[in-house]
């Protein structure tokens, strides 16, 4: 596991993909803070809230290439076949995809140094907001590793990532429209939206939490099912 994990983690930069996309969550969290400092707010609150929608539209540039690739260019087989667990070799390229995402993330914690400079921070409350942001991606990740074990095709999986993405953007509004009240408490349970505002607002609620890893586990659990499957074919 720690093998494929290095090789994937150094994919990442080596295809400058891991580069670009933290080149770009510095970009839009550092502009949502510039915007914070601007009203004189001690508080990440307003800048985890903003980068929700930002982190569901990057992830996919992560998790694209993490099986397409690997059958695009056949070397599949190779890794199939090799003395390695399938689990092992889908936790090491899903740890490589998250530490990505914990490195962009790292950001916050300067954030939270610099307003120290302009207030008194409440750190718990920005320890939540990270925790919330990390387990969030993490889930989604899970998803897109799924959906790129699917496919040869990197840009099907970016697309089809990318529209789950849009689906957990759009589904509250979607819920809104409808006038069934047990449609909207079953939206409710499964809003990403509605549990990461919890930790936004400093909330580390162990059911949210609970529901992001069990989302991470089912999507990992089915990936290595899938590639099970291939194995055996």
């Amino acid at each position: 596991m720690l093998a494929i994990f290095r090789r994937e983690l150094k994919a990442y930069f080596n295809s400058m993909t891991g580069t670009i996309f933290i080149a770009v969550y510095y970009f839009f969290s550092g502009l949502y803070f510039f915007i914070t400092l601007s009203y004189q707010i001690a508080s990440l609150t307003t800048v985890f809230g903003s980068m929700f929608v930002i982190v569901l539209m990057l992830l996919p540039l992560l998790t694209m290439r993490l099986f397409s690739e690997e059958r695009r260019n056949k070397t599949d087989q190779a890794l199939l076949t090799a003395p390695v667990s399938l689990t092992s070799i889908v936790i090491g390229k899903y740890l490589a995809a998250i530490t990505v995402l914990f490195l962009a993330m790292l950001i916050n914690v300067v954030y939270g140094v610099v307003l120290t400079a302009f207030g008194n921070p409440d750190w718990l409350m920005i320890i939540a907001n990270i925790l919330g942001q990390f387990l969030l991606g993490a889930a989604v990740i899970a998803i897109g590793l799924f959906i790129s074990s699917l496919t040869e095709s990197q840009i099907i999986a970016a697309v089809s990532t990318l529209g789950v993405s849009l689906l957990i953007i759009l589904i509250d509004s979607a819920a809104s429209l409808v006038e069934y009240n047990w449609v909207s408490k079953v939206v409710e349970w499964i809003s990403f939206n509605i549990r990461y505002d919890d930790f936004t607002y400093g909330i580390v609620s162990i059911p949210s939490v609970l529901f992001f890893i069990s989302v991470s586990a089912i999507f990992i659990f089915l990936t290595i099912r899938k590639l099970d499957k291939r194995r055996w074919n």
